[in-house]
């Protein structure tokens, strides 16, 4: 663009349309990019039975935490398509955000604010961070008197799965109920099927299976059941012990896997030992489990080569237990550091949420928006005045103003009156106050063609319907603004305060485009089998043609009409003319009178002309 700009061999035309080819190009290889991107985190990091499942030919999302379908919901940006472009599934439209929100955010729109959760104490530094919540620990009604037991760590998964088959089996066999926990659906799918290999009984319970999930939880503590479960977070089940199951030692927890939140485990675990009950748990883990990898799991299995351990064997040692442990507070602090700086960004929405979201509540409940549509108009006026370039209203661009005064408020600007001889000139106040004055007289003149109550519905309809438009579209803009705004930190510029003044920039000129369409909308809109027809007085029959030329007024289509000539008695002669589409009280008219001759005149003008015959 800047290369054009500095191109003197091309004029200011050639050059604006060589910007626009520009920006046409720039816009088709973004785009490409885009979808190449969306594919590519489709492809690698999105995998199946995971982070979704394929049920009946649809793509649908699964809940990291709970293990649950979560029905109607779709990856945004394209991800979603990629997704059922990757799995050969039918492709369905892209959906468009209407409203967003952080969870964060939602709650603090309550003034009080209070939860209970029986594993809140590990999150304790993040509700008293974003929310001010202090965590306070309630004793239990009965002493916990559940075992839980050591970790047992494998070198490989296939080791691990292997001794998690055999205590399963020697459970089963002894007559012990299971519940075993595994953090993805592919995970529970492929023990099931292990467990089926070894003709072991049991139940799975995963988002494939989440409609018979009460059948399966009501069996999980009978004598001799194997549950397989994924992520127990979030399903607050209470599983019955059935009979002489206290006596084999309660219900035995087994996790697959460390969650990267200690909290999802200390869920799983909650599952047994409940009111006294006795129970136990174990996790088995590997170093090629997930949580393992992102922390220096490969060191550790060089140390664990050098001690000789050999497959199958059992790991236990300090460092690997420590490891463990350092491994989830890292995953946890970084997951933290995460939800914080989306706050950090959220905030910035949620100043212009609150705006955008008042605007539409007084819209909703109030009874006489007229006040509000004069707003507008002053508004829109100050925002086309401060669009020039200089102080000083005689160097105005005049011809665009009277345009834009023109299309959108139906006002007639008058440059004379506004701008008379030297030493006589009007304030920016006073240029205001007349252009608003005009504006005002029109929109009375709308006002009295309307009945009253469908005049104030339409306001709200109108603001209601722009306001919801803008603010779609401006959703979508900050999405892509949030998306690219990191990589400004190599040009050594703050990310954060960058998003807040694009954001900000962004917002207004969303806020100024929304009070243009709005007034455009209620200026012009025709509203049908309502408006009265504008009515002109014939005193004597005469043969006039109304023809409306190539501009358009307040609501109408530029089409040119022409009003039957009439054939009626004499009696009839002073019926009301009805132009067949209603015309601006200042748009021009080919009047032609009897004699042939053709004169052009302002509609206003009209009656006079009749009068005077």
């Amino acid at each position: 663009l800047q290369d054009i700009d500095e191109n003197d061999s091309i004029d200011t035309g050639q050059k604006h349309q060589e910007k626009e080819q520009a920006h046409q190009l720039h816009a088709e290889r973004s785009s490409k990019i885009h979808t190449i991107s969306q594919l590519l985190r489709a492809q690698t990091l999105y995998e199946k039975d995971v982070e979704y499942v394929v049920q009946d030919g649809q793509v649908l999302i699964v809940d990291e935490f709970t293990g649950r379908i979560l029905p109607g919901r779709r990856y945004s940006d394209g991800l979603h398509q990629a997704i059922e472009a990757k799995e050969n599934v039918e492709i369905k439209r892209e959906t468009q955000t209407l409203a967003t929100i952080t969870i964060q955010n939602y709650f603090r729109m309550y003034d009080k604010l209070s939860g209970m959760t029986g594993t809140a104490e590990t999150e304790a530094e993040e509700l008293g961070s974003i929310y001010n919540l202090d965590v306070m620990v309630v004793p239990t009604n009965e002493t916990i008197i559940r075992d839980d037991r050591e970790d047992l760590v494998y070198k490989t998964k296939r080791e691990k799965y292997n001794a998690v088959i055999d205590e399963i089996a020697e459970a089963h066999h002894k007559g012990q109920p299971m519940l075993v926990g595994t953090i993805s659906v592919d995970a529970s799918e492929l023990l099931s099927r292990m467990l089926k290999r070894r003709g072991i009984p049991h139940n799975v319970l995963n988002a494939k299976q989440h409609k018979s999930e009460a059948e399966i939880v009501a069996r999980a503590g009978q004598p001799g059941a194997v549950t397989i479960a994924t992520n127990m977070a979030g399903r607050g089940t209470d599983i019955k012990l059935g009979k002489g199951v206290i006596e084999l030692g309660g219900l035995h927890i087994l996790g697959t896997e460390r969650h990267e939140s200690r909290r999802i485990d200390d869920q799983l675990r909650g599952r047994s030992g409940r009111q006294g009950d006795p129970g136990s748990s174990r996790f088995y883990m590997s170093l090629e489990d997930d949580l393992m990898r992102l922390f220096n799991s490969e060191r550790v299995a060089a140390i664990m080569d050098k001690m000789g351990v050999e497959e199958g064997e059992v790991i236990t040692h300090k460092m690997v237990t420590r490891a463990i442990s350092n491994a989830q507070k890292k995953v946890e602090q970084r997951n933290f550091g995460i939800r914080k700086h989306l706050l950090e960004y959220d905030d910035v929405m949620n100043q212009q949420r609150q705006v955008v979201y008042d605007l539409r509540n007084q819209a909703l409940q109030g009874e006489n928006l007229r006040e509000t549509v004069l707003n507008l108009i002053s508004d829109f006026i100050d925002d086309e005045f401060e669009a020039q370039s200089n102080d000083n209203p005689r160097d105005w661009d005049w011809e665009h103003l009277k345009h834009v005064f023109s299309s959108i408020l139906m006002a007639d600007v008058n440059t004379d009156e506004l701008l008379p001889e030297k030493g006589n000139e009007l304030s920016v106040d006073e240029i205001h106050q007349q252009i608003m004055d005009n504006a005002v007289a029109m929109y009375q003149a709308r006002e009295a063609l309307i009945p009253e109550d469908v005049m104030r519905s339409f306001e709200r309809f109108v603001i209601l319907r722009s306001i919801d438009e803008k603010w779609k579209d401006h959703l979508y803009a900050m999405d892509q603004l949030r998306e690219g705004i990191n990589l400004r930190a190599y040009g050594q510029k703050n990310p954060l305060l960058e998003y807040k003044s694009e954001g900000f920039h962004m917002f207004r000129e969303m806020m100024s485009s929304t009070n243009k369409i709005t007034l455009q909308r209620l200026f012009r809109t025709q509203l049908q089998g309502v408006e009265q027809q504008p009515q002109a007085q014939q005193q004597s029959p005469r043969n006039v043609q109304l023809r409306h030329q190539d501009t358009t007024g307040m609501g109408m289509t530029a089409q040119p009409q022409e009003a039957q000539q009439s054939n009626r008695p004499q009696q009839a002669s002073r019926a009301p003319i009805h132009a067949e589409e209603k015309i601006g009280r200042n748009e021009k008219i080919k009047m032609i009178s009897p004699s042939g001759e053709e004169i052009i005149i302002k509609f206003k003008k009209l009656q006079d002309y009749i009068n005077k015959g």
